[in-house]
């Protein structure tokens, strides 16, 4: 399919011309910064709740996760199972230190306990961490939408970048929080809407797809045994846990929600209504991702296509290129997971449904592209902007510069997305470039936050030892052959986790020996 019909683009063309409509409404009440970041505190928790849960769903849920289960099992579901302990904690500490601060930037704090030094190292590495995200969401989405439109993955990326823009710059983060709640709905409704139609198309139904699940290993979480080497259940789980302690207590995009809310009880209503919501329609998406894999078991001969258009893309050379061919004929359904679901909805989903959907997968999109854009300018604006050029910068100025910033990070976050056509696994590019930048910010958190008597001295050994330790863990791979011991034995996802204890740990130590 090279075009969508009629009523399908009409479909996308609403859905498309409401976001920017929504921003159009709210901009009329940003008349200041605050509205812009906080709009003054207003917001019901359940309306955060669901926007907290859509920045969560993002197309890399929405793309990423079935292709994963096709390609592999359910191995990343223990992420989604991890969500409850970090929210515990999130509303037993971070809530109540946020909202006793007051501080909308998350990182205000960190000066005054370690110096500038500390705050700019967390800035640098949340604003490196959204760019990842944002492109990585912006390549997935244009990686659909390619796939229905057959237009340059390029221009999907930045005509929607255009409207995401409009409305996020216009609207403040009130206007992001509402588009959310849309958002939440449409996708979730998106998913339901999908699963039933791959059931439909699967003779047997869901007993089929259970039976060949079962036979195949496809509902495994992972290896229960204490590899931390391979992508076992420990691994993903403590992935999991430091990822979404960092999402809840160090990423702007979930901090800043904690101060639009009348209360500290909404805000910790938001975060449970959240993790309620996620994780069982997480738990869908590996469905589909399953259904999706019986499907085309029956179905072999559309994989063909699938595997030379991921093979053409790979090696950035023409379908019929003999070098393309021959790397397709040796994938594995690892290789092309991402290409499964748009593959399906180009010739499986009916008309009108399929605006619909591609709608959903928009809202998933942007959802997370604008929360992402409003946090990074909020950021800048607040810990680089009016701490280092412009202190006594008036409430207009901020303004200008809060608008400007937004821009720049969607703009930035396009290249980034465009960077990262080609690669094999959406969701493993996002994952390892979140662990490694939100690494060193979450532990240098957690040792201002619990770790009291650490000093400044012993916060800047710990983290120059945890930046070489996650340089090491990541780049550790290129070594050659004859240093191989010298290389990093760990799965990527425990860059993390390892990096955060390392800070933690070594300060703690380090202001011991100081002290002494």
């Amino acid at each position: 399919m090279n075009n969508l019909p009629i009523i399908d683009l009409i479909i996308i063309a609403i859905y498309l011309v409401g976001m920017v409509l929504v921003g159009v409404y709210f901009s009329r009440k940003n008349n200041s910064s605050d509205e812009f970041t906080k709009a003054a505190g207003r917001i019901p928790g359940w309306a955060i709740g669901i926007s907290i849960y859509a920045t969560f769903l993002s197309s890399n849920t929405f793309l990423g996760v079935p292709g994963k289960a096709y390609g592999s099992n359910w191995n990343a579901f223990v992420f989604s199972l991890s969500m409850p302990f970090a929210a515990w904690f999130a509303t037993k500490y971070f809530i109540p230190f946020y909202r006793s601060t007051g501080e909308v930037s998350a990182y205000t704090n960190l000066e005054k306990r370690f110096g500038t030094w500390a705050r700019t190292y967390a800035v640098v590495c949340f604003l490196l961490t959204q760019l990842a995200r944002i492109g990585s969401i912006f390549f997935g989405i244009s990686l659909t939408l390619q796939a229905l439109t057959g237009y340059n993955m390029v221009a999907i990326m930045l005509v929607t970048g255009i409207c995401i823009v409009v409305y996020t710059v216009m609207g403040g983060i009130e206007a992001v929080i509402w588009t959310e709640v849309v958002q939440g709905i449409l996708k979730t409704l998106g998913a339901l809407i999908i699963i039933y139609l791959v059931v439909m198309e699967v003779p047997g139904g869901i007993k089929e797809i259970m039976n060949v699940g079962l036979k195949e290993d496809k509902f495994s979480l992972g290896t229960f045994n204490l590899d931390f080497v391979n992508s076992s259940f420990w691994v993903v789980l403590l992935y999991g846990f430091f990822i979404n302690l960092n999402n809840f207590g160090m990423d702007q995009n979930y901090v800043q929600r904690y101060h639009t809310t009348t209360s500290e009880m909404e805000a910790n209503k938001s975060v449970w209504l959240c993790v309620w919501i996620y994780v069982p329609v997480s738990l869908l998406f590996f469905f589909i991702g399953s259904c999706l894999y019986v499907y085309y078991l029956n179905n072999p001969e559309y994989l063909n296509s699938i595997k030379l258009q991921a093979a053409s893309e790979q090696l950035g050379l023409v379908a019929d290129n003999p070098k393309v061919q021959e790397l397709a004929s040796i994938m594995k359904p690892s290789d092309y997971g991402d290409k499964i679901m748009p593959h399906f909805m180009v010739t499986m989903i009916p008309t009108g449904l399929l605006g619909l959907i591609v709608s959903a997968i928009l809202s998933a999109a942007m959802s997370t592209i604008s929360s992402g854009m409003n946090a990074s300018a909020t950021v800048f604006t607040e810990d680089i902007y009016k701490r280092y050029f412009n202190p006594l910068a008036t409430d207009k100025t901020n303004l200008r510069v809060l608008y400007i910033s937004t821009v720049i990070v969607g703009l930035i976050g396009m290249l980034c997305g465009i960077a990262m056509i080609g690669v094999k696994s959406l969701l493993d590019i996002w994952w390892t470039l979140s662990g490694i930048f939100a690494g060193g910010m979450l532990g240098l958190f957690l040792l201002g936050l619990i770790s009291k008597q650490v000093g400044n001295n012993a916060a800047v050994i710990g983290t120059i030892v945890g930046i070489c330790v996650i340089l090491w863990m990541t780049f550790s791979y290129i070594l050659p052959e004859n240093l191989s011991y010298l290389k990093n034995p760990l799965h990527a996802n425990m860059i993390i986790v390892v990096g955060t204890l390392t800070i933690f740990l070594v300060g703690n130590l380090s202001q011991r020996i100081l002290k002494k």
